[in-house]
């Protein structure tokens, strides 16, 4: 009977892959890495965000806006000004899923060991 290899499966407590994809594919790029950095400081306006970048505020925005709507940062605005604030528990998500694998591929590299050190006692190596 072959073993299922399918290890995408969604359980209750998890987030649904949906998520863990969107805060992956916003975390690949290195711009929206740093303000993520950066707002785990604190709070931040739009404008302190977008100062240390050389690109238009508009392109700024794209990346806030990637970071919204996957749930790693919340804005609030108050008057002309726009704060964002980091939402620390859908970072948490992404931790969570990473050491699910990370204890799941632990497992499977300690079997293999066991495995092979089996195969050189019995000779077979």
């Amino acid at each position: 009977m072959p073993i299922p290899t399918n290890t995408t499966q969604h359980h209750a407590s998890a987030p649904p892959p949906a998520v863990i994809e969107g805060i992956f594919r916003a975390l690949s790029d290195p711009t929206r890495r740093d303000v993520i950095e950066r707002l785990s400081a604190r709070p931040a306006s739009v404008s302190e965000l977008a100062a240390p970048y050389r690109m238009a505020l508009p392109s700024f925005l794209e990346h806030m806006k990637v970071l919204e709507s996957c749930g790693l940062v919340h804005s609030q605005k108050k008057g002309r000004v726009r704060t964002y604030e980091l939402a620390a528990d859908r970072l948490k998500e992404a931790e969570d899923w990473l050491g699910k694998q990370r204890r799941l591929w632990e497992r499977r590299f300690d079997q293999l060991d066991e495995y092979l050190l089996k195969m050189k006692e019995d000779g077979l190596t």
